[in-house]
């Protein structure tokens, strides 16, 4: 089990790495990244994984900071798809990657 949870966590790691590079390195160019929205709902589905995968060993979770990124996390997913889907996407690239850092700070900090 903690292989799975190391890997789960590893996978959900490079996914906020990827929405945080992708929105960042697109910022000046006028479109948007394809991955973006892949690597959005791969990280909000990876983190509400490892919210089970933490609740099934019994372990303590913290579930108003739990509910706090879920929710920042469902934002920059929601704000992702719309990005790819919309024509002028490319002006919420600055939120996602706000938002993404503010989501990764409320992981280490709090």
């Amino acid at each position: 089990m903690d292989l799975l949870y190391s890997l789960v966590v590893l996978l959900h790691f490079l996914c906020w790495a990827l929405v945080l590079g992708l929105s960042v390195g697109f910022l000046r160019k006028h479109g948007v990244p394809k991955g973006l929205m892949h690597a959005a709902l791969g990280a909000l589905l990876t983190g509400i994984l490892l919210v089970g995968l933490r609740q099934m060993t019994g372990e303590e979770v913290n579930n108003v900071k739990v509910g706090i990124k879920l929710v920042i996390a469902a934002v920059i997913a929601f704000l992702a798809v719309r990005a790819e889907k919309k024509r002028g996407g490319a002006k919420l690239l600055g939120p996602i990657a706000g938002l993404t850092a503010l989501n990764m700070v409320i992981a280490v900090f709090i």
